[in-house]
């Protein structure tokens, strides 16, 4: 037998979808699915875990957040001139607006 499938904003107090668990600081933490809501005849569904299994949101580390930094910086750094611009460097161009030629 399948998992149970509820009705939007009809599932039971107690469990809730990855978003609900992500606001209130949890993660699913490898637990199976315990249910499931259905909108829109049945096209879209969210699934459901149980807040009583949730674990807590893992932290990133120093070296994760620095490395993130690192590569934010890298995405505004424009390959061309080298200056660190206040916009991400557009993929399809590969450098800042004012090297590409286009207009801002």
């Amino acid at each position: 037998m399948g998992i149970p499938v509820y009705r939007f904003n009809l599932a039971p107090s107690g469990l809730a979808t990855v978003r609900q668990l992500r606001s209130l600081g949890l993660r699913p933490g490898g637990q199976d699915v315990v249910g499931e809501i259905s909108w829109r005849k049945g096209r879209r569904v969210a699934y459901l875990y149980d807040i009583t299994k949730a674990l807590p949101k893992r932290q990133a580390t120093p070296a994760q957040l620095a490395a993130i930094g690192r590569a934010l910086l890298a995405r505004r750094t424009c390959s061309t001139c080298g200056e660190v611009k206040e916009y991400y460097i557009p993929r399809r161009y590969g450098e800042c607006l004012g090297c590409s030629g286009v207009s801002a």
